[in-house]
């Protein structure tokens, strides 16, 4: 039985920049966690909603750096779907043929008030030599009350839940195999020559580079000399004219009736559109 896709998170590589990425961010009026430091050797900082959030990862000076991190430029990189049991979706995904990863557990310390405790998580992850569009994997939250917190779920720019990924590639029906490999056919749709995989509340969404740039335009990612690649994450706003209030004064922020578009110039290589919550 495929697992049924629901989005987790999708993760901003930052490498060596996190000190910077976490004042670009706040500045654009999200609420970040305290950074956190994983016992495999890479840190973060995570904006959280409702039942997904947006992940900045990367690794200080003289930090270990995670071979899969490394291979990849800044930008939005990781795409990552709840998993009830990592262990089944291994297994899943190996009958398939897909290539998958052996699961990995690892941790996180997590301060608090009564003292520090672990989240820990359990993931399987898309061998990303062979995935060409980027990271994509599961992840089992095992401590998922020490990930979503109330303090943490209210953002300056009315920040609510991740609607859209948007994935540029130059087949994306070809593309869209991984995912009917990985939760059946029906789990892709095609819509308007875009194949649209519906992920819980979110949606993600595969077209060609030359639609992406045309729906983007000045705000679209440098693909760094990549024919496949994550290009844009849309959240939605509890109100869109709060975030306008906030960032419609910046100059390379491009506000339209529907919208506000954050360049991926200003937003580590990733283009960021805010909507209207439904």
């Amino acid at each position: 039985m495929p697992p049924t896709p629901v989005l987790d998170h999708v993760v901003i590589d930052v490498r060596d920049r996190m000190d910077e990425a976490a004042e670009v961010f706040t500045g654009l009026g999200f609420r970040l966690t305290p950074r956190g430091h994983h016992t495999l050797g890479s840190s973060n900082h995570l904006m959280m909603f409702a039942t997904d959030y947006l992940e900045l990862l990367g690794f200080g000076s003289g930090a270990t750096v995670r071979a899969e991190i490394q291979r990849f430029p800044v930008g939005l990189n990781g795409l990552v779907f709840k998993a009830d049991d990592a262990d089944t979706v291994h297994a899943h995904a190996r009958g398939a043929g897909l290539p998958i990863l052996p699961v990995q557990a690892f941790s996180r310390p997590v301060a608090l008030p009564g003292g520090a405790q672990d989240a820990r998580f359990r993931t399987t992850r898309l061998d990303p030599d062979k995935i060409a569009m980027g990271r994509v994997y599961f992840c089992e939250h095992r401590t998922p009350e020490l990930v979503w917190r109330p303090e943490w779920l209210t953002h300056p720019n009315g920040a609510r839940a991740i609607s859209r990924i948007l994935i540029a590639t130059p087949d994306p029906a070809a593309s869209a195999g991984l995912f009917r490999s990985l939760f059946g056919a029906d789990a892709v749709q095609d819509g308007d020559g875009r194949q649209v995989v519906t992920a819980g509340t979110a949606r993600v969404e595969l077209a060609t580079p030359a639609a992406v740039q045309a729906e983007l335009g000045v705000a679209a990612p440098d693909p760094a000399g990549r024919r496949e690649y994550m290009a844009a994450v849309e959240i939605a706003t509890a109100s869109l004219p709060d975030a306008v209030r906030l960032l419609g004064d910046r100059p390379d922020v491009r506000t339209d009736a529907d919208r506000i578009a954050i360049p991926a110039s200003a937003a580590f290589n990733t283009a960021i559109i805010l909507t209207a919550s439904p």
